[in-house]
């Protein structure tokens, strides 16, 4: 647990969670309910509320249980969805209510800080505070993907552009850590997105990552590699990708998502037959509509990175965020940095042998 924040000293087995109450397409009209449901699921949470402190006082009146457990501080100003990473950190830099919320990180005053902020300005606010971890050359953004089988993990979802194979290694060893903290599994599944299964198939820098995969002795099955449609099946814990193209699948599985809903409806309400068929088998499609409800997954994990941040879509409602509060709460109470940070000093064991093994090998 931290020190040094108000509330972790009168209640220190609670865990308090910074919350950038200005950020998303609705700020505190979406954070605040949803801070109070993450807390009716939680109760020993506390909050640091980052924004307008007029705004947010008048706004917690209507949530008395959580203006108990909040403690409001005032920012001058808020970072828009449409600012450029560099105008945000220039405008925003120890004064934006995002700034200040990964700041209590760093300061140890919260134990992790959730945002419905641009996201670009968050994981460069994130990177400029909290630095990367020893060992990681790149953060990425992992969330969680439905699929037939349950849940999966997937990353990078567009962190950055691109990745060589020392990075999709740091990748399936991050999400690896992840899936053990969000599913409780001890030695997660994980595979690489490429364009065929066979070894030869995909760029050299795929095909480089399997192969150390395939060598290293960490917490984790290296499966090998998986295609587009595994994504929907669950044929893995992990999936790893670099963030370009985890960016696109994952705009493609939500357009697809509401294409589909929209085909439905429309289909359901085309005669009174359909609509009497509805009627029946309600109970199903309202299992269906759970399924396929985006929010229930809302929460992107930065991962990589001293200190978690995390998140959430900034067009959610209140469920979606108080969803994005839980990861939040997950990971950090299942120790996701410590366990990161265990994997990459197995890593490093792996990469001395693997340099001692060649210079053997010449003779050195």
């Amino acid at each position: 647990m931290k020190s040094g924040g108000s509330f972790n000293d009168l209640m220190p087995d609670t865990l308090t969670i910074a919350l950038d109450a200005m950020g998303g397409d609705r700020g505190p009209e979406v954070v605040i309910p949803g801070a109070d449901k993450a807390l009716e699921r939680c109760p020993d949470l506390q909050f640091l509320l980052f924004g307008d402190k007029a705004r947010l006082e008048a706004a917690l009146t209507a949530y008395p249980r959580l203006k108990a457990k909040s403690e409001v501080i005032h920012s001058e100003i808020s970072v828009s969805m449409d600012d450029k990473p560099s105008q945000a950190l220039r405008r925003g830099r120890n004064v934006s209510s995002m700034w200040m919320a990964i700041q209590a990180v760093k300061e140890g005053r919260a134990d992790v800080a959730v945002s419905a902020g641009n996201t670009g300005a968050l994981m460069a606010m994130a990177k400029v505070i909290l630095k990367t971890m020893p060992g990681i050359s790149r953060p990425a953004i992992a969330g969680m993907w439905p699929t037939l089988r349950g849940d999966s993990i997937v990353l990078d979802l567009g962190a950055t552009i691109g990745a060589d194979a020392d990075q999709l290694f740091d990748f399936a060893v991050m999400g690896g850590a992840m899936a053990r903290c969000m599913y409780g599994v001890q030695r997660p599944k994980v595979g690489l997105l490429n364009v065929g299964i066979e070894e030869m198939k995909g760029v050299e820098e795929v095909r480089e990552a399997g192969r150390r995969l395939r060598e290293a002795n960490l917490p984790l099955e290296y499966y090998g590699f998986v295609e587009g449609d595994d994504l929907g099946k669950g044929t893995v814990d992990v999936v790893v990708i670099e963030g370009f193209t985890g960016n696109i699948a994952l705009k493609t599985a939500e357009g697809t998502v509401r294409q589909l809903t929209t085909f439905l409806k429309d289909a359901l309400n085309q005669s009174w037959m359909t609509k009497l068929g509805y009627l029946l088998a309600k109970s199903a499609f309202d299992a269906l509509k759970a399924k396929l409800d985006p929010r229930t997954k809302n929460g992107g994990v930065f991962l990589g990175l001293n200190g978690i941040v995390v998140k959430s879509h900034g067009g959610t409602d209140a469920f979606g965020f108080a969803a994005a509060i839980d990861v939040a709460i997950q990971v950090t109470r299942n120790k996701l940095i410590e366990k990161i940070a265990a994997d990459l000093t197995v890593k490093s064991y792996a990469n001395q042998a693997g340099e001692n093994s060649a210079l053997n090998a010449e003779g050195i």
